[in-house]
């Protein structure tokens, strides 16, 4: 399950997946991204939370790295991504280094609570 929140007095996009993604949810979603990022600025800061993540297909990486394009696009400034576990990463840093600008700030913590304060800057 994926689901996305937007949050306009913070100008920030919020994705959390939870349990057991497929490739056709994260095709589906990049409607549903399109939509939410017409709803920010530019500079917008995106949270990607992973904290109840159980797993995720192999098919979702194209679909995510058209999403990554997608918040470059509308003007990113900030990636905050909540990974507990190491083991949860699927390569989106390595994606990042492909689909973001090298101005965008890339961020990795272990908790919603560290990731809170790393988006209060």
């Amino acid at each position: 399950m994926i689901k996305f929140e937007v949050d306009q007095l913070r100008n920030r996009l919020t994705i959390r997946y939870r349990g057991k993604v497929a490739a056709q949810e994260t095709e589906m979603g990049l409607e549903e991204i399109r939509e939410k990022l017409a709803q920010l600025q530019s500079r917008f800061h995106l949270l990607a939370d992973l904290t109840d993540l159980d797993a995720m297909d192999v098919g979702c990486a194209p679909f995510i790295e058209k999403a990554m394009d997608m918040c470059n696009e509308k003007g990113a400034s900030m990636v905050v991504r909540v990974i507990p576990d190491p083991h949860r990463d699927i390569g989106l840093n390595i994606m990042s280094i492909f689909h973001y600008r090298g101005d965008v700030q890339i961020l990795t913590c272990e908790s919603l609570a560290q990731a809170d304060e790393l988006l209060k800057t």
